[in-house]
């Protein structure tokens, strides 16, 4: 993964960590909790394509399972964000940009429900059947829902920021120069040129050549 992308990524991880542990958690909604991680994943795997996605949700996970006050085993959510960074990436566009709002609206929805999905599975196989208890299907209405309602004030903002951080400026500069240097070099013709000046030397040395001859059979027949 890129440099750039690293600089970027760990840093809004990092205050989406704080943000959700300190601030959403503390609000007692009923059902979910909103998962402004996951929506931070999700911004980034839509820019930076699935193995990034990947990386950065394997990454993410792995510290919100390590962050207090943590509840369940080490890895759990770490698993869950990297296979939801791996799908969110795959609907990366070619241009890397995504004119609608439909698709990442599609994209968080689907995410959620997943998430909460896969992590009660994950859960179960553990031994963990706290799921059941609260309700699976007040879990996945409410965490679709305030996922829904906080994506159009994270998502765009993360997508922005990556588009921004993907563009290097001193890269295309580089390239262009180079691209400049090249089609300067081959529109002033110098290996024709080059060709030329070894054609004209040629000529010029059988030219001599055949004076040199005429000059010869001149002084015999004298």
């Amino acid at each position: 993964m890129r440099v750039n992308r690293i600089l970027l990524s760990v840093p809004l991880i990092a205050v989406a960590l704080v943000v959700q542990v300190s601030v959403l958690a503390r609000l007692h909604l009923p059902g979910a909790v909103p998962d402004l991680l996951l929506l931070t994943v999700l911004g980034l795997a839509m820019v930076y394509g699935h193995v990034s996605g990947a990386l950065i949700g394997f990454g993410a996970g792995l510290l919100a399972d390590l962050a207090p006050p943590a509840d369940h085993a080490a890895g759990r959510y770490a698993l869950v964000l990297c296979v939801i960074g791996y799908l969110a990436g795959l609907v990366k566009p070619e241009t890397g940009q995504i004119k609608s709002a439909t698709g990442p609206m599609v994209v968080v929805v689907a995410a959620a429900v997943g998430s909460t999905l896969l992590y009660a599975g994950v859960g179960a196989l553990v031994g963990d059947t706290t799921a059941r208890h609260v309700g699976l299907t007040g879990l996945l209405f409410s965490a679709a829902l305030y996922d829904l309602l906080l994506a159009p004030f994270v998502v765009p903002a993360v997508m922005w920021l990556a588009r921004r951080a993907e563009n290097d400026p001193l890269a295309d500069t580089n390239a262009a120069q180079k691209a400049d240097i090249s089609s300067g070099w081959l529109a002033s013709g110098t290996g024709l040129r080059i060709g030329g000046q070894r054609g004209g030397l040629k000529l010029r040395a059988a030219r001599s050549r055949v004076a040199r001859a005429g000059r010869i059979k001149g002084v015999k027949r004298l």
